[in-house]
């Protein structure tokens, strides 16, 4: 299957490109992620664990 879309995925000029663009942006989200998670408050962590039991 791979070897399939990679004989095609070779003819077309530029493909280069477009897997170390989604491998960057791919880093660059969890990258963000991360350091949201890192600088947001204990007490929105605690109210965020106890979302689902509220109810």
């Amino acid at each position: 299957m791979f070897k399939f879309i990679k004989q095609y995925a070779e003819k077309i000029d530029g493909i280069e490109i477009y897997p170390i663009l989604s491998q960057i942006i791919f880093i660059a989200f969890f990258v963000l992620v991360l350091v949201y998670v890192s600088k947001m408050k204990k007490t929105r962590i605690d109210e965020m664990k106890k979302m689902p039991l509220d109810q």
